[in-house]
């Protein structure tokens, strides 16, 4: 039905309950700041200080750049940044035990493929590209499945501004109107209505902090997404 599909990872294709996701997540990575000799209450405190930074990021830096001004300006930097790459690659793992991997993400992936559908994961460009690699494992999925990966090295938006989304439609040159971002987060994902691009909302794991009424929007399970997939529905 539509030419072009752009994924949400984290409760979407990757189904997780995310407060035990950030509480391992912080877990591991206190210890690695111990490990560092970091004050570790500190660095998780300028960690969401740059997540902030980056999702209200006005696009005149990555936001790479823009978290790292503000999460460690030190001099050292460069040592911290590649100690961090080495924790996502190696102790990040174990965060993995937070999340509930479901065969349905990767089989509505291949599905679309086989339609030759454009795909893009249009994840939240708040992670390094490590750390979006490895979580994309977690849900049997690789970046060679994406025409498109959103991390904070290749993106200067975040959601839920819809400068991010347009940046993605401009980048790869869609039609909003053949365009549909599929998501569990009814803010930050359904947002992408704002620019004509169709929707669908996934409630296995739905985020709704902000009491939205779901029912504006195409809803429903991964395996009602995957049926109605393979139907032409969507």
């Amino acid at each position: 039905m539509y030419k072009n599909y752009l994924f949400d990872l984290d409760g979407t294709l990757l189904p997780l309950d995310e407060e035990v996701f950030i509480k391992k997540y912080f877990g591991y990575l206190a210890e690695k700041f111990v490990e560092l000799n970091l004050d570790p209450n500190l660095m998780i405190k300028r960690l969401w200080m740059g997540t902030k930074a980056m999702i209200e990021n006005k696009g005149f830096k990555s936001n790479e750049e823009v978290f790292w001004e503000i999460f460690y300006p030190e001099e050292d930097q460069d040592k911290i940044k590649k100690s961090l790459e080495l924790f996502y690659m190696n102790e990040f793992e174990n965060v993995k035990k937070s999340t509930k991997p479901s065969p349905i993400a990767n089989e509505i992936v291949k599905i679309l493929k086989s339609k030759g559908k454009n795909i893009v994961l249009a994840t939240n460009p708040i992670f390094p590209q490590v750390a979006t690699e490895k979580r994309l494992s977690w849900a049997m999925l690789d970046k060679s499945d994406f025409d498109l990966v959103t991390t904070y090295e290749n993106s200067n938006f975040a959601k839920p501004s819809l400068y991010y989304y347009e940046m993605i439609i401009k980048k790869m040159n869609y039609d909003p109107d053949e365009t549909i971002m599929i998501g569990n987060d009814a803010l930050e994902d359904m947002v992408a209505k704002g620019l004509g691009i169709n929707t669908f909302l996934v409630t296995d794991c739905l985020n709704n902090k902000n009491n939205i009424d779901i029912n504006q929007f195409n809803n429903g399970t991964l395996t009602q997404l995957l049926e109605n997939i393979k139907n032409d529905k969507i």
